[in-house]
């Protein structure tokens, strides 16, 4: 699937490579068009761009992720310098920036394509997402929320979706983005 090479907003390139020492995480929080939106405005990201993880299709598309046959998660690739935002920062973004606690949905949008899902590449990154779940299952306990359901994966394939997707709502204003977290904070304590 062709899709520019140039972020939409900041310009840099969507593909690899990318400047030395730029880590990757993958983030599964619903609807990808807010998630991507969050992540594109922190200091410290080189790039965001938005597709599928987590299924059996190769390069599947949007109307087939949507009908939940492929079994893939909309997804965010973030890609960052780590001496400008840790990927502890980058995790807190991910916990507060939806409800991992629903079951395949975000609000509204219900589908296995909208789960909570997070991509580790190695053992410390894998170590630093449980760490922060865990800090974070506190903080939701304390406000009344039940158990987070995220998915916690070794690091998939990442399709691209289609280019109309990527960075959709700088290309869209009034784009819908349903996403707004449980509105409890996260004091990150481990990086």
């Amino acid at each position: 699937m062709e899709i520019s090479e140039k972020h939409f907003v900041n310009g840099n390139n969507i593909h690899s490579p990318h400047p030395d020492g730029c880590l990757e995480l993958r983030v599964g929080m619903g609807c990808f068009w807010g998630p991507e939106k969050m992540f594109w405005q922190l200091e410290g990201a080189h790039t965001t761009s938005v597709g599928y993880s987590g299924g059996v299709k190769d390069e599947p598309t949007y109307r087939e992720v949507c009908s939940g046959t492929t079994g893939h998660a909309e997804v965010v690739s973030v890609v960052y310098q780590p001496e400008l935002i840790s990927t502890g920062e980058i995790l807190k973004v991910f916990w507060e920036g939806h409800d991992p606690t629903q079951y395949m949905r975000q609000g509204n949008d219900v589908g296995s394509q909208y789960r909570s899902a997070v991509f580790y590449s190695d053992q410390s990154m894998l170590e630093l997402i449980e760490t922060t779940k865990a800090q974070y299952q506190l903080s939701l306990n304390n406000a009344g929320y039940g158990d987070i359901v995220t998915e916690v994966l070794q690091t998939q394939t990442f399709h691209y979706a289609e280019d109309y997707h990527q960075q959709y709502l700088a290309k869209n204003s009034d784009g819908y983005c349903g996403h707004g977290g449980c509105g409890v904070s996260f004091n990150l304590s481990a990086d």
